[in-house]
C-alpha cells in the first residue's frame, strides 16, 4: 500500500512542477513578444498621430483615384480642379440716414367719453433730409394743434395696448403731413414715434 501511494504523490508533485514551470515560460514568452513589439522603439504621442494622419491620406487619396475619378477616351484619370471663384458684383444700395426730431414738451388731451385724459411726448423720423425736420420745427404751433384735434377723437378703448398705440402713431404721422403739406408743399414724416404715453 505504501509502495503505491508514493508514485502517486510523485506524479502529482511532477504534474504541479510541469505546470509551474510552463506557467513561467508563457509569462516569459509574452514578456519577450511585448519588448519586441512595444518597447523596443518608444514613440512619442506626436509621432504616432503623424502615423494615423499619413496613413488616412494615402488611403483617401488611393481610394477617391481609383473609384471616383473622372476618365478620359484613352481610360486616364482627369484631374479634378476646384472651381474658381467668381466674384459678383453687387449693386450699390443707396442707403439713406434716418433723420430724427423729438417735439418739445409733452401733449395732453381728454380722452372722448371719458373722464381720463391721455399725455404723450411725440418724436418724427424722416430719411429725406434735414430741410423735413426743419418744416416740422418752424410749424410746430400748427401741428400740435392738429395732433391735439386728432386724439380728442379717440376713446379710451381706441388707446389701449400695442395695437392701438400702433395705429394712433399713424393717425399722428398722417394729419402731420397733410398740414405741413398744406404748409409747405410737402410732408415727408416717415414715422412717428410715441416717446412717452401716459393715460390717467
Amino acid at each position: 500500500m505504501a509502495d503505491e501511494e508514493e508514485p502517486k504523490k510523485k506524479s502529482g508533485l511532477i504534474t504541479i512542477l510541469i505546470f509551474v514551470v510552463a506557467g513561467f515560460i508563457l509569462v516569459a514568452v509574452g514578456l519577450g513578444v511585448g519588448y519586441l513589439i512595444f518597447g523596443g522603439s518608444q514613440n512619442t504621442p506626436q509621432d504616432i498621430a503623424n502615423e494615423i494622419v499619413t496613413k488616412q491620406n494615402g488611403e483617401e487619396g488611393s481610394s477617391s483615384e481609383d473609384e471616383d475619378c473622372e476618365k478620359d477616351e484613352e481610360g486616364q484619370c482627369i484631374e479634378e480642379t476646384d472651381p474658381e471663384k467668381i466674384s459678383k458684383e453687387t449693386p450699390k444700395a443707396e442707403v439713406f440716414q434716418t433723420l430724427y426730431y423729438e417735439i418739445p414738451g409733452s401733449l395732453t388731451t381728454n380722452l372722448k367719453g371719458s373722464r381720463r385724459f391721455l399725455q404723450i411726448s411725440v418724436g418724427v423720423s424722416t430719411k429725406y433730409d434735414q430741410k423735413i425736420l426743419d418744416n416740422v420745427e418752424s410749424h410746430l404751433p400748427s401741428l400740435k394743434a392738429v395732433i391735439l384735434a386728432a386724439l380728442s377723437d379717440y376713446t379710451e378703448e381706441q388707446v389701449t395696448g400695442r395695437e392701438a398705440r400702433k395705429l394712433l402713431s399713424d393717425d399722428i404721422r398722417d394729419v402731420m403731413n397733410l398740414k405741413l403739406e398744406e404748409l409747405e408743399g410737402f410732408g415727408g414724416v416717415e414715422e412717428v414715434l410715441l416717446t412717452s404715453y401716459v393715460m390717467q
